[in-house]
């Protein structure tokens, strides 16, 4: 694979012009598919096979004026008693009528009809049908529903539409951008250079175009979650921006070293390209892994991200060469530019080409001085108590996961004065938390009489079920056959004991013989999905530990590395676990990340943080590991060839984490709760995977286990397949080649 990288990489820096053209051009077209292709995204989590899932099909076939999204208009009147007055009668039914007359509403129903007003007469909820899904409703039609009420609001009454049909895209505004500058401040400093610097974040940034620009085209074919796109732009840009840093930062070590930028650049991508690659592979590997478990908007999610990283690595392998072939050694600091020649003088090459310059007998020496040297050396000197403190720390922040609960998005912790959020806390206020989270029992005969038979049963179970609240009467569909009943909970949606009653409900009307009792609401579907995730989660954890330790030895061709390296993953995750449910779910300084009300964290949270970290995780593992893993070949001992590997990659891999923890990180500041949690998540685990476990228990660890850390059984050296990641045939092919100086 080297040698391959190694051909692509000076073939892309002779014909530079070709490969940005044709880059451009790719940006371009997909653009423009983009924003004629584009469709419309999904903010619902559907899961087939489940109960809840089963029953609203059932909903939709036989309830079709009731299929479309609803909403629920929360009034609450100036005083006690009001409601009770004909002129405090008179302000509703104003609002009704306005509401049923919406754009898109099928219709609204009175509250004093259906009984929906609180015995003290100051509040009531209006039900509002939409005729269309909540994904359907278009913005012109939300926006009239929010504005219900104008009239009333004048008079000193309060009204609050809320309901499914608020929920809507999450936007990306540009306080994440701030993670794109702080991004580009670590590469200046990096690389000491404006034209590195720039370029490499310009390659980022065309292939997170590219990435973007096509999976939009594809949203008109394919349905997309809100969540997919900005997961997609969270990882192109992190892993971008990562991948074109790793291979600079080669091309400039090479440079340096006296070879020509042709040579340079191809030695670069044949390197660490290899290991761009590779690390590239899995993160896609781990990401498309996740159709494993079987949940549709998980796996389009895992594949929409699996594609930007899979254009992130083909720009950085393409792209990048061609562009620091026009850079020429201005990658350079300008103190560095100066090309030795045959008689001792310097030619300073800022403008010149130089692809054709056979490699100069001089190099730069290596400071062995720098810090990364100096904390190896510190690492590997007092291995076991470093090991024990990291353990230790790590076990401390893990102490939090076991507590994890997880749910879907609602209203109760939206960001506080969002529409969504007003309603919420006013239907809380005058009915109790059990208004926000209805539930819908589904009754369903072969025959209208079975129906009628077994209607009144559910109900008397329904009543009899514990933290129920109120049981609506039964709604039958034309046929008869098919009766919907509502629940009302005493207990908020995401409130463990909500959670006990769904199950209680369903285990009570088991018994039922003659119809099928199905119950489902927004509520349950939360429920169903959140435990099915959780199902899924070890089967999937066990997949990405046992691929980690699988494409791990065949690169390093070592038992205990791939070992170590699973170890120091599930270590990640359960620190990155405790540390986000100490912060978003118990609420510890949760005022620091703009945190308005802690809860259950999102349900694909945890599936989805094991696969994008294990996928990080291995991108240092390899850039780390590979380079101990060749000096030691090359003969140095087993602790030397850690400090040297460890020295050589400190300042680009710190680097490398702090632009993914900066760019994770600006996704915190969106008031967005569900992305607020996913680039905290991302952020904290990163800095904790690179900079405890990659940069500190790993070399320790190294250290402790000596030349034992790359042993391999014989038969299994033999059957394992080469991947050569490090470039050891690359070498020998250029050093068989290289002519001999007399």
């Amino acid at each position: 694979m080297a040698t391959l990288l190694y051909r692509l990489g000076r073939g892309a820096l002779r014909r530079r012009r070709l490969v940005v053209a044709l880059w451009l051009v790719v940006l371009v077209v997909a653009g423009l598919a983009a924003a004629t292709l584009r469709g419309p995204t999904a903010s619902n989590f559907t899961m087939p096979g489940t109960e809840s899932q089963r029953a609203l099909d059932l909903l939709a076939e036989q309830f079709p004026a009731a299929s479309g999204a609803t909403g629920t208009i929360t009034v609450k009147a100036p005083a006690d008693g009001q409601l009770a007055t004909p002129q405090g009668q008179a302000v509703v039914r104003e609002l009704v009528q306005q509401a049923s007359t919406l754009p898109g509403v099928v219709g609204a129903v009175d509250p004093f009809q259906v009984g929906a007003v609180t015995p003290n007469g100051r509040y009531a909820l209006v039900q509002v049908q939409f005729a269309s899904g909540g994904d359907d409703v278009t913005d012109a039609q939300r926006t009239a529903y929010e504005q219900v009420g104008s009239a009333a609001k004048a008079q000193g009454w309060q009204v609050a539409p809320g309901g499914e049909v608020l929920g809507g895209e999450p936007e990306i505004g540009s306080t994440e951008a701030l993670g794109v500058l702080v991004a580009a401040i670590v590469l200046i400093i990096t690389f000491g250079s404006l034209v590195a610097a720039g370029m490499t974040m310009l390659n980022a940034l065309i292939g997170v175009g590219v990435g973007m620009a096509g999976l939009f085209a594809l949203s008109g074919a394919i349905q997309l979650t809100s969540t997919a796109p900005i997961l997609a732009l969270m990882l192109g840009l992190a892993v971008g921006i990562d991948y074109s840093l790793f291979i600079t930062s080669r091309h400039r070590q090479n440079l340096l070293d006296g070879l020509s930028p042709e040579e340079a650049v191809g030695r670069a991508v044949g390197t660490a390209g290899s290991a761009v690659v590779f690390a590239g592979a899995t993160v896609v590997i781990a990401l498309a892994g996740l159709a494993v478990v079987n949940i549709p908007f998980l796996t389009v999610m895992g594949l929409a991200a699996a594609g930007t990283v899979t254009v992130a690595v083909l720009v950085a392998i393409t792209l990048q060469p061609a562009l620091l072939g026009f850079a020429g050694r201005r990658v350079l600091p300008r103190r560095l530019r100066a090309v030795p020649t045959a008689d001792g003088t310097a030619a300073d090459e800022d403008d010149t080409d130089v692809t054709d310059r056979p490699a100069a007998e001089t190099t730069t020496p290596e400071d062995r001085n720098r810090f990364g040297f100096r904390w190896a050396r510190m690492v590997t000197r007092f291995r076991v108590p470093v090991i024990l403190v990291g353990l230790l720390g790590l076990g401390l922040l893990a102490l939090p996961t076991p507590d994890m609960r997880l749910a879907l998005p609602g209203a109760a912790t939206a960001a506080v004065g969002s529409p969504a959020r007003v309603a919420n806390d006013l239907t809380v206020e005058g009915f109790g938390a059990g208004f926000t989270g209805r539930l819908a029992v589904v009754v369903a005969g072969d025959t209208p009489q079975a129906t009628s038979a077994a209607v009144p049963q559910v109900t008397a179970l329904l009543q009899r079920t514990e933290n129920v609240l109120a049981v609506s009467p039964p709604q039958l569909s034309p046929d008869g056959r098919t009766a919907l009943l509502g629940v009302v909970p005493k207990t908020g949606p995401t409130d463990e004991a909500t959670e006990t009653l769904v199950h209680d409900i369903r285990d009570s009307v088991s018994g039922i013989r003659d119809a099928d009792v199905l119950l489902t609401g927004v509520t349950a579907i939360g429920i169903d999905v959140s435990e099915k995730l959780s199902d899924a989660l070890p089967v999937y954890l066990l997949l990405v530990v046992g691929l980690s330790v699988l494409l791990l030895m065949l690169v390093f061709r070592s038992l205990l590395v791939p070992v170590k390296a699973a170890l120091g993953f599930l270590l990640t995750v359960a620190a990155t676990f405790g540390i986000t449910v100490a912060v978003f779910q118990q609420g510890h300084l949760a005022d620091l990340v703009g945190l308005d009300t802690p809860g259950p964290l999102i349900s694909f949270l945890p599936i989805l943080l094991i696969g994008i970290l294990f996928g990080l995780a291995m991108d240092y593992e390899v850039f780390l590991v590979s380079r101990m893993r060749e000096d030691f070949v090359h003969g140095e001992s087993a602790r030397q060839a850690t400090i040297s590997g460890m020295g050589h990659g400190a300042r680009v891999v710190t680097a490398a984490a702090l632009i993914m923890i900066s760019v994770f990180g600006g996704f915190v500041f969106l008031e967005d709760p569900v992305i607020k949690s996913m680039g905290f998540a991302l952020a904290i685990g990163v800095a904790i995977d690179a900079f405890v476990v990659r940069m500190t228990i790993v070399p320790a660890v190294m250290s402790l286990l000596g030349d034992r850390a790359w042993w391999l059984p014989r038969w299994l050296n033999r059957a394992l397949p080469n991947v050569d990641i490090e470039g050891e045939g690359l070498r020998a092919q250029i050093e068989d080649r290289a002519p001999t100086h007399v």
